[in-house]
């Protein structure tokens, strides 16, 4: 197979990734010819490579003595930098110049820019009002916030003291919030009077008042106003409400003071998708999230200083506080609040023209949504600027990488990447200095032993199987907050191949090294005992000119498992015999015989979370009758309806 994109030998070797490679070979005293032999060094030695990255990134902070990993056999267990104490919003701030660290776009075509002196200022004003009112270490910061530079404000002083950070989007209903923020009991928490999405302007001020009687625990409430300033009457609403220009007027000119922490000190709570049970509440560590995501975006992404980086992403997903950590590296974050197709379908093309993006990272769903509509950025756009492409949050298919290549930006680095909020991280992605591969993620993440088990706990070779890591990294989580002696934690990672994390993907590894993820393991299809990934049905279904999107999941029947595919056609379409049979036809062709469903059914929409992911769990269950607990995690929980008590899917009388 030919790659569709290969990098120049000069700019290869101009990379930050082959610059940490020389070093790695003085460190480890042997030659490492190339990255496999990097990532196999840096598995094979975690504490000299975790320890070099530090080094290399520059890390604000004391490591303390060179003990960088104890107990590192142990998976859940091993500590990193256990002497160390640093400062997470520290290292994020440590530029103070006038060169833009935040420049804001609303789909309604407002624009504001922070410099990096401002954004520290900012910081410092705000983290002195809640050191006034008693904000200490270990407190918990809570967020309803849009992706606006008030929230990457808030976050910085928060964890500048040494409070823990915790963020939902505003488009989460009330009961979404308290089932997350009620487990964490807030002490601050910080709104926005409103967002826009589409075209329209919502109230997030009307709800409060209810939000607030159910988290007993917030001491403080903060309003930023982004549709309007509220008055003084819709404060008096919200009991000890004050408004965020309020605060950081009140300290204007305050010192720089950021608490010394340790290294597995706790700065994030975020939350798994909930669409089967109240979400869990997964605790990062700060040293943890700082060096994690400086490895991946410094080697894996190679982001340089004033580079500008976008990731299409709201405050509830851990794609903003990846994007949030591109300070660490002196980048210039693009934000972006609203609908990715408002004004116009090329809006974040118009974005990321206009602001001069050099990575523009977006959702797998967006690039399938422009490949759909024939949107053809490389001839509406000059993209000339942009140099990496980052999608993520489901399987990108072999299909939208002919896509971007074609009719986007044939020029850029397209790096398909796979990990997740339970690591905060990644665990699959690119390597900017290899060939990109049609349908292929490039590289394991440095650092971490990526394997494919079978049922047996054993690596398998040439087929699909399980996504696990074998070692220990720096962003296993601290565990689940409240889950006191960890039985939870452990149980949703370890128990299936103890010692080994297991994640719940289900992909294979390719002849070339690279990855192919198939979708989650637990929507995996089995009839006949033939296990099939979702994945391997959507991508020949949705090449389909009629088909929108599909959903398939396995209905049990008759003591086995049969396969039942639900499609959204373009709009005005019936689905006849005609288009089932020519979909039979591309599974048939595209897949294999056992891939072809038993049945094919129309629905008006799909349901998905609020990050855009397919729930074929929900659908499954409410296939089958049973409840979908946790309706709050979806972003439209009404499309479940369409699968309710299907009249085609009973067991008709013989």
């Amino acid at each position: 197979m030919e790659p569709l994109w290969r990098p120049e030998p000069a700019t290869a070797a101009a990379t930050q990734l082959e610059a940490f490679r020389a070093r790695a070979c003085e460190i480890a005293d042997q030659a490492l010819p190339d990255y496999a032999a990097l990532h196999a060094w840096s598995v094979r030695e975690p504490h000299r490579f975790w320890a070099e990255v530090w080094e290399f990134c520059g890390v604000i902070g004391e490591r303390g003595s060179e003990r960088v990993l104890l107990d590192g056999e142990r998976l859940p267990g091993a500590r990193w930098f256990p002497d160390a104490r640093l400062n997470f919003a520290e290292n994020l701030l440590r530029r103070r110049d006038g060169a833009p660290a935040i420049v804001f776009r609303g789909e309604h075509g407002v624009r504001r820019t922070l410099s990096f002196g401002e954004l520290a200022d900012q910081v410092a004003a705000l983290a002195a009002s809640m050191r006034a009112a008693g904000v200490e270490r270990g407190d918990r910061v809570a967020a309803v916030m849009p992706n606006v530079p008030e929230t990457v404000v808030a976050l910085l002083a928060a964890t500048s003291l040494g409070a823990i950070w915790s963020s939902c989007s505003p488009d989460f209903g009330t009961r979404g919030i308290v089932d997350r923020f009620g487990q964490i009991e807030p002490r601050w928490l910080f709104c926005a009077d409103g967002y826009r999405y589409n075209g329209r302007a919502f109230d997030t001020l009307e709800r409060m008042p209810e939000l607030l009687r159910e988290l007993p625990s917030v001491e403080r409430t903060v309003v930023v106003s982004y549709l309007d300033d509220p008055s003084d009457a819709r404060m008096a609403g919200l009991p000890n409400a004050v408004r965020y220009a309020e605060l950081l007027a009140s300290e204007s000119g305050a010192d720089h003071r950021f608490e010394q922490l340790p290294f597995e000190h706790p700065l994030y709570l975020l939350y798994s998708s909930g669409t089967t049970g109240k979400p869990k509440c997964i605790v990062h560590s700060a040293g943890g999230a700082l060096l994690k995501h400086l490895e991946e975006q410094r080697l894996h992404v190679d982001l340089r200083r004033d580079e500008r980086l976008f990731y299409f992403t709201t405050c509830g997903w851990m794609m903003w506080n990846w994007l949030a950590g591109g300070l660490a590296s002196e980048a210039t974050l693009l934000l972006f609040d609203g609908s990715p197709f408002h004004p116009t379908a090329g809006a974040l093309f118009d974005l990321a023209e206009q602001e001069g993006a050099d990575v523009f990272g977006v959702s797998a769903k967006f690039i399938d949504s422009c490949a759909k509509a024939d949107i053809e950025p490389a001839r509406s756009h000059d993209l000339s600027r942009v140099r990496a492409i980052l999608s993520t949050g489901s399987p990108l298919v072999p299909e939208s990488f002919d896509y971007v290549y074609r009719k986007v930006a044939p020029h850029a680095h397209l790096a398909s990447i796979s990990g997740g909020t339970d690591l905060l991280g990644c665990f699959v992605l690119g390597d900017p200095t290899a060939p990109v591969y049609r349908g292929e993620i490039q590289a394991p993440a440095l650092g971490m032993q990526i394997e494919t088990f079978g049922p047996d706990g054993h690596a398998v070779e040439g087929e699909s199987g399980e996504l696990v890591c074998c070692n220990a990294f720096p962003t296993v989580p601290l565990g689940f907050w409240g889950d006191d002696g960890g039985a939870r934690f452990r149980a949703a990672y370890f128990e299936r191949f103890p010692g080994v994390w297991h994640h719940g993907d289900w992909m294979e590894r390719t002849e070339r090294g690279g990855f192919v993820i198939q979708g989650r393991s637990d929507a995996v299809l089995n009839p006949g005992g033939v296990r099939i990934g979702t994945a391997e049905i959507y991508r020949p279904v949705e090449r389909l000119d009629e088909v929108i999107e599909s959903i398939a999941i396995g209905q049990a029947w008759r003591g086995d498992v049969r396969i039942v595919l639900f499609v959204v056609l373009r709009p005005k379409l019936e689905l006849g015999d005609e288009l089932r049979e020519r979909i039979r036809r591309a599974i048939r062709t595209g897949a294999s015989p056992r891939h072809v469903p038993s049945h094919i059914l129309q629905v008006a929409d799909i349901p998905r979370t609020r990050s855009g992911k397919l729930t074929e769990l929900a659908v499954r269950e409410t296939v089958h009758g049973r409840p979908v607990t946790n309706t709050e995690a979806l972003a439209n929980p009404e499309a479940l309806e369409h699968f309710r008590n299907r009249p085609e899917l009973a067991e008709q009388p013989e």
